[in-house]
């Protein structure tokens, strides 16, 4: 019983360390794909040319179609029937423009260089808990944490279609969602020389961060031309100074699709493959730590995701569309969805399905789910999360009652027999074979089941680690203040104060378990609580506080249980 209770302890700390060291492993700061290393790129939009990647300068000739590296490797569309060599339109050296769009969520800017949306700041969202009047800012042109969302157009190689390095034009430059407007719409347009018109939309949602986007080319030329559509999302690897060393959240490519479900695709698998898969009602995203972009086309309409890794440590992960054949005189819409903002729950799940998937529980998603979603409940009716995860602990104790009174009851039970077990070790000594079946015929004489105590435990320990990742990835909780000193709950007890008090709770806890005969376990339990605390100091609050609370009330379920079963053995004797 005592080993066994020792293992278990040890194996709870096992895998607390396992979980950060499996994270670091996993999801930690991969190293980029070897290559020569470039001058950054004045314009982010820009892609480079085919020499970003094999370190020497190839320039695109007048008369061919410069593809752009960080372009998909999509099958040519063919065919174009006797479409004629076109003039491939020779890269402008016009400084891009920057259109600004304001609604009441988001502000953001996109550049007329591909109508790249490259820069976009969340309003609700502060970057930092100190600093409530900066807004978050999810995606930047530049690194570090260059993080932007490109689509375009490709065909055969005789064709002049807009990449994402193709010169659009706007009407203006400035957008703002005014007072009872529903949408705001963003139109830039390109025009070729063959003939054809390509006009790209994004309408922006009040109150929302999806984005309808949208490519329509008209073809006003003579003959027919054969396309795909393309929607990909770009960035280098997160730099956060202030994030801590023992949490270690995913950052990376995710992809979904209704056979395949919720894939990763992390930036160390994208230097070694490249992702080739042709899906029909998924999506593509780039998630980290609360937010993520995802592009979600059509639920109908086949994609080929994608993934690519080019120069200064950017990766890519997009989709491109089958080829159609657009008419002389015809025209053609593809049309998709962009979404970009904070990971929330409900909002995930009415836009596509599996898109609440971005939410990464990991593989206790099962049951992390229905606790969330009964934390949130708790939290409409109470309004103060903190409150929420105490009445949380409460119910999920009272659910498992049961279970804890009858691992309580065997420690009571166990406890009694503590004098009569370090007899038996002082009479037996060394010989640990001849005293563990003396002890074994003890617990069989007394009715006793050694591992009554442990077992109990060990069926909560997935409801606390589900528990771990509801208050670890659930954006709802960002910031979120408690009381006192608590103003954060997704960051540690600045004053440590928690961690304290649990670290006395468990000493306490310590003391009404049954002590181990062997005296070096005596010092290795009495040494556990001062090791989580320690280990407790860097979760958190909102962690800290479940386990400490949780501690709390096994404490005083512990004790009344022992007190119990003490008076009984008391009134026993007497009678």
């Amino acid at each position: 019983m005592d080993n066994f209770r020792l293992i278990l302890l040890l194996s709870l700390a096992a895998v607390l360390f396992l979980i950060y060291q499996a994270w670091v492993e996993d999801y930690g700061r991969q190293p980029s794909a070897p290559q020569t290393v470039a001058e950054p790129l004045t314009d982010p939009t820009a892609a480079p040319t085919a020499g970003a990647e094999s370190g020497t300068d190839t320039a695109a000739t007048a008369d061919t179609p410069a593809l752009p590296t960080d372009a998909p490797d999509a099958p040519p569309a063919e065919p174009s029937p006797t479409a004629q060599a076109a003039t491939a339109a020779a890269a402008t050296n016009n400084a891009p423009r920057t259109i600004t769009v304001d609604t009441d969520v988001l502000r953001a800017e996109i550049s007329t260089r591909g109508g790249t949306i490259q820069a976009l700041w969340l309003k609700d969202y502060a970057a930092d808990a100190d600093r409530p009047d900066i807004p978050l800012q999810l995606l930047k042109p530049q690194p570090p944490n260059m993080f932007i969302v490109q689509s375009g157009l490709l065909g055969g190689a005789d064709i002049d279609l807009p990449t994402h390095n193709a010169d659009f034009t706007a009407e203006q430059a400035v957008y703002a969602l005014d007072e009872g407007e529903d949408d705001l719409l963003v139109v830039l347009t390109w025009q070729g020389d063959n003939g054809l018109e390509v006009t790209k939309r994004y309408r922006f949602e009040r109150g929302s961060y999806l984005v309808h986007a949208e490519q329509r080319i008209d073809n006003n030329g003579g003959e027919a031309v054969a396309l795909r559509n393309y929607d990909q999302l770009q960035r280098t690897e997160l730099v956060d100074p202030n994030k801590s060393s023992f949490i270690h959240t995913y950052t990376g490519a995710v992809y979904y699709g209704p056979e395949e479900k919720y894939k990763k695709e992390t930036f160390k698998e994208m230097t070694k493959r490249p992702l080739d898969l042709t899906i029909s009602g998924g999506w593509i995203a780039m998630i980290q730590h609360y937010f993520m972009a995802a592009w979600i086309p059509q639920p109908d309409e086949a994609q080929t995701f994608y993934s690519k890794v080019v120069g200064n440590g950017r990766y890519i992960i997009g989709q491109y569309s089958p080829a159609v054949t657009i008419p002389a005189g015809g025209s053609h819409t593809f049309e998709n969805r962009l979404f970009v903002g904070p990971k929330l729950q409900d909002e995930l799940d009415q836009i596509a399905p599996g898109l609440e998937l971005a939410v990464d529980y990991g593989w206790l998603t099962i049951l992390a789910k229905p606790i969330f979603w009964l934390l949130d409940l708790i939290h409409n009716l109470v309004g103060n999360w903190g409150w929420a995860i105490i009445i949380l602990t409460i119910l999920i104790k009272a659910a498992f009652y049961k279970l804890s009174e009858t691992s309580y009851k065997s420690m009571a039970n166990m406890r009694k027999l503590a004098p009569r077990l370090k007899a038996l070790k002082d009479r037996y000594g060394d010989d640990k074979e001849r005293m563990n079946q003396a002890m074994m015929e003890l617990y069989k004489k007394e009715k006793i089941n050694p591992l009554g105590g442990c077992l109990p435990i060990l069926v909560q320990i997935p409801v606390f680690i589900a528990l771990y990742w509801v208050l670890l990835e659930s954006v709802e909780l960002r910031h979120a203040p408690f009381i006192l000193w608590i103003d954060n709950l997704t960051a540690p007890d600045p004053w440590f104060v928690l961690p304290v008090i649990m670290g006395v709770s468990m000493f306490i806890q310590q003391k009404l378990n049954p002590p181990p005969p062997d005296p070096m376990q005596e010092k290795i339990f009495m040494a556990l609580p001062f090791v989580f605390t320690v280990f407790f100091a860097f979760f958190p609050a909102g962690l800290v506080l479940y386990w400490t609370v949780n501690q709390l009330l096994s404490i005083t379920q512990q004790w009344y249980i022992t007190r119990q079963i003490e008076q009984a053995e008391a009134a026993k004797h007497k009678a």
